[in-house]
């Protein structure tokens, strides 16, 4: 009975007997970052995937700070290296720009400042920043004072675009001529001196006028050395000349240290900015909005002040060389 149960039809289906396979349940399995793919950080594979992306991210966020970087300290300097720096530098520095420029002197500034860059790279425009950080500390100071006897600067001493354009006229002068190389090799150190002469000029002008008005006991009239008020157009004080002149040699020294010029030359640079500074005093108390003479303004005069410093230190340094 029972060898003849064994020998039936149903044992072939018995030794054919295989374990189901369970491939086809298991490749359909849905796990919940299918179902929610916001949880896919927390999936070892979907991180993986987002790990190469972010490291190539961040491979390639360098590469492009390492170009900025290398465009930056382009040697010799190119327009590109120019404004990149110009847009970094103005950016950070905006809350200090704002302090001492209204939105136009920005404007203008920047133009300087690219200019500058282009012609004589990181060395000139700290020169032109130096100047302008002291320029603005020196109209800051006392302007409480300085408002209530009515010769403190416009705008709380915020400069304009005619006082930007006035005070480096003949530093852009001399970022052209550099720029096209006008002269030649033995013109290109007389372009640079020319351009911190006329910096030093402006800086020991604007420093001795404002510390004149602030700290100033006896103020003079040049031409006649009468005694008048604070802040008279031609007028100069002890206090002021003396700080005037510090302040050029500041500014010629950061032109030393920073390679645009020698010890002769920075010397230069002070003896011209001393007499241009005398001469424009001259004029302002002699001829500056007298009659027939309105137009001649503070703009102009200051055009006037810097290109008659940059010219001395230019002919000063020619003589010496000659002889």
């Amino acid at each position: 009975m029972a060898f003849s149960t064994l020998s039936s039809p149903a044992l072939p289906l018995l030794f054919h007997y295989q374990k189901p396979k369970l491939s086809f349940l298991t490749s359909n399995i849905q796990t919940p970052f299918d179902y929610f793919p916001q949880l896919s950080t927390l999936n070892p594979k979907h991180h993986h995937k987002m790990s190469r992306t972010s490291s190539i991210k961040v491979v390639s966020d360098l590469g492009i700070v390492e170009r900025a970087i290398q465009l930056v300290q382009s040697s010799p300097p190119t327009w590109q290296s120019a404004l990149l720096s110009n847009i970094i530098i103005f950016t950070v520095g905006s809350p200090l720009l704002v302090s001492g420029l209204s939105v136009s002197g920005i404007g203008a500034a920047f133009l300087l400042g690219t200019l500058t860059w282009r012609a004589f790279g990181f060395s000139g425009f700290l020169l032109v920043a130096t100047y302008f950080v002291i320029g603005t500390a020196a109209t800051k100071v006392k302007m409480a004072q300085k408002e209530a006897q009515g010769v403190a600067e416009k705008r709380k001493g915020r400069r304009g675009p005619g006082s930007v354009i006035g005070s480096s006229a003949a530093g852009c002068v001399c970022v052209f001529l550099s720029i096209n190389g006008v002269g030649g090799e033995a013109f290109t150190r007389l372009w640079v001196l020319a351009f911190v002469a006329s910096f030093c000029t402006k800086l020991s002008d604007t420093v001795s006028s404002e510390i004149g008005k602030a700290y100033g006991k006896t103020t003079y009239l040049v031409t006649t050395f009468k005694v008048v008020p604070r802040g008279t157009e031609g007028a100069v004080s002890a206090e002021g000349t003396l700080a005037g002149l510090l302040a050029s040699v500041l500014l010629a020294s950061v032109g030393y240290l920073t390679g645009q010029t020698n010890v002769p030359g920075a010397a230069i640079c002070v003896i011209a900015a001393q007499i241009a500074n005398f001469g424009e005093s001259l004029i302002g108390a002699s001829l500056q909005e007298k009659e027939g003479f309105r137009w001649l303004n503070n703009d102009v005069v200051n055009v006037i002040n810097v290109s008659l410093g940059s010219i001395l230190a230019v002919l000063m340094q020619k003589i010496i060389l000659q002889s």
